[in-house]
């Protein structure tokens, strides 16, 4: 007996003294040389800011792609097929199939056509008057993906807010159904941080009350409306309408001879076997905006500032007023491709997925914007985390993907698509981890090793697992965690999350150079982001090879 118990602990010592070295060996795959390598292609001009569709993304897609096969990663895009020469058809050779590492699909890209309208119309019918407003002059579209008309009673929804646990409700006591809402920008308080209202929505939870704001034209378009006239008191709008417009580049200004190519004066979306119209959204001047409530009872300025003292719902539709709209839409189909691999585990049929994406904002009047940050670091990450998982030389439990998706920047795309099929193939997907920004500094980051962890709440294990790897390996990193039931925000965790797939999510900081052609390689802080490579890394092998993590309280105390 004791000969059989010291063989045991022989073996599970030997065990344990193989797990570390195979940790070891992926560690020491995770080299400054290789991020820095790796990182100054991604971010360089040669991939044009690797907006999606465009050639500078096809190159970034084609060299992941070219890195993954070197490391030893599995193709687990689309099926390919082979095309035989006529001589080897007539030899009997047949196409055949096999993976790639592009998972590719369409997505729409639309922007507002040349014709837009507006009219606000008062009186009723048969004594109506009409006052004709101008595109780019009084107002702006954000068009649907796809043309719309329409004419309809106007209804006042205060701020479009809804805070269900602190019982505030715009949309509660009003029809909004073939209706279209006119809604003020911001929330109750928002323009004063000593009113109650700011005191009551805010402090609590800033990020909660982002998401409310962010929810509201969905939410709007859920209760029936169709259209929404959007009201800005605190700044004007027509200052980004000119025709002459001056636009910031690194920090400076200058003024080109045509107006700039701007990335977000187009929308992408999925295409679908519905329509699918979003709700046109107009923003309006002062002077629509007054049009629109002359006659009525109500008066913005005035509700502002009840709202900021005592929030309490005002909606209400504006009587003997009406709008009639029309807008174009100028759409095409762009293509677009995530770059895909895995390493095949024990477990065949359940995956971990490690992602970040590579898409960026691309280039306009000559100026690239790199985003060497966002999300070049990222992309290195898990291309690293697809070396070191290779060079640990074990097959691991789970089998682990490797995604670099596309389309981030225009709605999560490429990680959306992914997850779709995932679900329509019933793959069972257990964790993702999500890399985005993972290389910058605050500027109150003094000790230059502060970042970033969001996840599922369920899985707190997650974070412990983080804490002992920092400690174990000394790894300088200060890291703050935020769990939720299923972790938000803009980016590609969300649809995992959205599926109730355990996520978790570094970050290291926001920065001022995000979303300028300034988020260049000078500005990286190479350890911090070896460091986050690394603690994915350690994270993401210990997952891959255990079950404990997936575990809640109530399931580990059986």
């Amino acid at each position: 007996m004791k000969k059989i118990t010291a063989l045991l602990l022989l073996f599970f010592a030997c065990n344990a003294l193989f797990a570390q070295v195979e940790e070891q060996k992926g560690l020491e795959a995770i080299t400054i040389e290789s991020i820095k390598g790796q990182l100054g292609f991604l971010a360089s001009d040669w991939t044009e800011g690797r907006a999606v569709g465009t050639k500078g993304a096809y190159m970034a897609a084609d060299y992941i792609a070219a890195m993954f096969q070197t490391y030893g990663v599995k193709p687990f895009g689309d099926q390919v097929y082979s095309r035989p020469t006529r001589a080897e058809l007539m030899a009997g050779i047949r196409p055949t199939a096999s993976k790639s590492y592009f998972q590719s699909f369409s997505l729409i890209e639309y922007e507002p056509g040349d014709e837009q309208q507006l009219s606000v119309i008062s009186g009723k019918p048969g004594s109506e008057s009409s006052i004709e407003f101008n595109f780019k002059t009084d107002f702006y579209v954000n068009t649907g993906s796809v043309g719309q008309s329409g004419k309809a009673g106007l209804v006042f929804v205060g701020y479009g807010f809804q805070d269900e646990e602190k019982g505030y409700d715009d949309l509660k006591k009003v029809d909004l159904k073939g209706k279209i809402a006119v809604v003020l920008s911001g929330f109750p308080g928002h323009r004063d941080s000593a009113s109650v209202a700011y005191k009551k929505f805010v402090p609590m939870d800033r990020y909660a009350v982002s998401r409310v704001r962010g929810s509201r034209y969905g939410n709007l378009e859920k209760a029936g409306a169709i259209a929404i006239i959007r009201v800005r008191l605190d700044i004007d709008p027509t200052l980004t309408w000119a025709s002459n417009q001056i636009y910031p580049v690194k920090g400076n200004y200058y003024e080109a001879d045509q107006a700039l190519n701007n990335y977000y004066s187009t929308r992408m979306m999925m295409p679908g076997k519905e329509v699918g119209v979003n709700l046109p959204v107009f923003s309006i001047t002062q002077r629509v905006a007054n049009a629109i409530i002359a006659g009525t009872n109500v008066d913005f300025e005035k509700f502002e500032e009840e709202a900021a003292a005592n929030p309490v719902p005002k909606s209400v539709e504006l009587s003997g007023k009406s709008i009639a709209f029309k807008t174009t839409v100028k759409s095409k189909i762009v293509k677009a491709r995530n770059v895909v691999g895995f390493i095949e585990g024990e477990k065949k049929d359940e995956f971990i997925v490690v992602g970040g994406h590579y898409d960026h904002l691309g280039k306009h009047d000559g100026w690239i914007w790199n985003g060497a940050d966002d999300n070049a670091s990222g992309t290195v990450g898990v291309m690293t985390l697809a070396k070191a998982f290779m060079a640990t030389g074990k097959k691991p439990e789970r089998s682990v993907i490797f995604a670099a998706w596309t389309a981030e920047e225009r709605g999560l795309y490429g990680s959306k698509y992914f997850v779709e099929k995932a679900k329509e193939n019933a793959m069972n997907v257990v964790l993702n981890l999500n890399y985005d920004m993972i290389s910058r500094d605050t500027e109150s980051d003094s000790a230059k090793n502060k970042a970033g962890m969001s996840y599922t709440k369920a899985n707190h294990r997650i974070e412990e697992t983080t804490k002992q790897f920092i400690e174990k390996y000394n790894l300088n990193l200060d890291v703050s965690y935020r769990a939720s039931d299923r972790p938000r925000g803009g980016s590609d965790h969300a649809p995992f999350a959205a599926e109730n797939i355990p996520v978790f999510y570094f970050m290291a900081a926001m920065h001022p150079d995000y979303h300028q052609p300034s988020d260049e390689l000078n500005n990286i802080n190479w350890e911090k982001m070896l460091n986050i490579i690394k603690i994915g890394f350690l994270n993401t092998w210990q997952f891959a090879n255990s079950d404990d993590w997936m575990k809640t309280d109530a399931e580990a105390e059986k």
